[in-house]
């Protein structure tokens, strides 16, 4: 059992608060509504709910606040369900909200409603924060008297949008590790310790190996010219980026990385649980089929796969069906591509569309963890072959043939001089009698 702490309003809309054991997150929120309680925020763990009656949104305004639009689309999901009307449920949150700016984005959708507004035209008004998704699922739900029904679906799909993206950065997070490790390492090297080998070879005057002078050139580029290498960088990055937001350069950029060999089934996995989840989503909560369609489009990720579904949409206009367009297509797996014409074939679209995206999840989680398995120990090799050419370029001219006495000295090798060599001694026989007297190992 988990002890979950809650704060939950009363039917008269008093605040109260209290701990309960349940053994997941679900079970507690029924056990509080068993209380005759309106749960309002409950967390894992006594006495950890953010600063009393706070609701902590502080990027509800950013398009990159999936996570913090879940939690106030669910705050408002379990409000309405428990019976308080769509107002009393805004009054709720606005008295909950800690800053300024969500605040006036809750106060400001209140007063449009109670101008004559529908909650989802509300909605619609603040773009930056409620997507066409979430507003026309709203719409759907207001036109068929299930807001709650419709608010608690969109909870449930942002959940499932945060739970892929949390997995993505999860399992980059050792490659990105990896990555700043091995990069400050060969740049210590080639800017600290390449420059010390270098004042010892020009000392010497010798000639150098090719490897220790493409190491010593790549050493001297960087160092005097790092400023110039930093802009051309940066301005390759921006070239790029500028050519990707075009429309010819991000088709050709997303058709590439559906050819490559680890990233481009990946990528499709991924797109084709987002296709299934937001249309199942959709035509469950009475969203038309090209309504959908056109919301599916706008928010999946590569333009290949974007177009298909955009010619799908054509093809629904002209009287067909689903699953021959969608085959036709070529871009969803020919699993997921079969899964749908049964449901469509037996009238259970939306459902199969469900257990499409159950299995896609599953297979996106195989297939994060397959491609990881195989970046660790392929950037490791990588890593270690450019830092033992750093190393091996650098000692190179200390163990080849002939090397100076100087770079010698400077390897800490030993050093013979010629002028050292044993004399040669034949004790009155000449070199005749040093010929017939010598004994190996023994100086003549």
């Amino acid at each position: 059992m988990t002890v979950y702490s809650y704060k939950a309003t009363d039917k008269s809309g008093k605040f109260v608060e209290g701990d309960i054991d349940a053994p997941d997150y679900h079970t507690a929120i029924q056990q509080i509504r068993q209380l005759n309680f309106f749960p309002v925020k409950v967390a894992e763990g006594k006495n950890k709910i953010d600063k009393g009656l706070k609701l902590y949104l502080p990027q509800l305004g950013s398009k990159h606040s999936t996570k913090d639009l879940m939690t106030i689309t669910l705050q408002l999901a379990t409000l309405v369900d428990a019976g308080l009307t769509l107002d009393e449920g805004l009054s709720t949150l606005i008295k909950l909200a800690e800053t300024e700016q969500i605040r006036s984005i809750l106060t400001d959708i209140r007063k449009q409603v109670h101008a004559g507004s529908t909650f989802a035209d509300a909605l619609e008004e603040h773009p930056d924060v409620f997507s066409k998704l979430y507003v026309n699922m709203v719409r759907a739900g207001e036109a068929g008297g299930m807001v709650g029904e419709a608010l608690s679906r969109l909870a449930m799909f942002l959940e499932k949008s945060v739970e892929l993206k949390n997995n993505i950065r999860a399992a980059m997070v050792y490659p990105a590790i990896l990555s700043l490790v091995g990069g400050s390492a060969v740049i210590i090297l080639i800017t600290f310790v390449v420059p010390q080998f270098s004042k010892l070879f020009e000392d010497m005057g010798a000639a150098l190996p090719l490897p220790t002078q493409i190491m010593l050139g790549l050493s001297s580029l960087i160092i005097n010219y790092w400023l110039a290498l930093v802009l051309a960088i940066l301005g390759g990055i921006g070239a790029f980026t500028f050519y990707v937001r075009t429309d010819k350069g991000r088709l050709q950029w997303d058709t590439l990385l559906l050819k490559l060999p680890l990233f481009g089934p990946l990528i499709r996995k991924i797109e084709v649980s987002r296709f299934s989840l937001t249309m199942a989503t959709l035509l469950k909560s009475g969203v038309p089929i090209l309504q959908a369609m056109g919301i599916v489009q706008s928010i999946l990720i590569n333009r290949v796969i974007s177009d298909a579904v955009g010619n799908l949409k054509q093809a629904l206009k002209r009287g067909k069906g689903l699953s021959g367009p969608l085959q036709e297509a070529g871009v969803f797996p020919p699993m997921a591509v079969h899964m749908i014409t049964v449901g469509e074939t037996s009238g259970a679209l939306d459902e199969m569309l469900t257990k499409v995206s159950q299995t896609y999840d599953k297979e996106v989680e195989q297939a994060i963890k397959q491609v990881i398995s195989l970046i660790e120990p392929m950037m490791i090799l990588f890593m270690a072959i450019v830092i033992g050419f750093i190393v091996v370029s650098m000692w190179w001219s200390c163990v080849v043939p002939g090397r100076p006495a100087a770079m010698a000295r400077g390897c800490g090798g030993p050093v013979r001089s010629a002028s050292k060599r044993p004399r040669t001694f034949s004790y009155g026989v000449g070199a005749a009698g040093c010929a017939k007297g010598w004994k190996p190992g023994s100086p003549c």
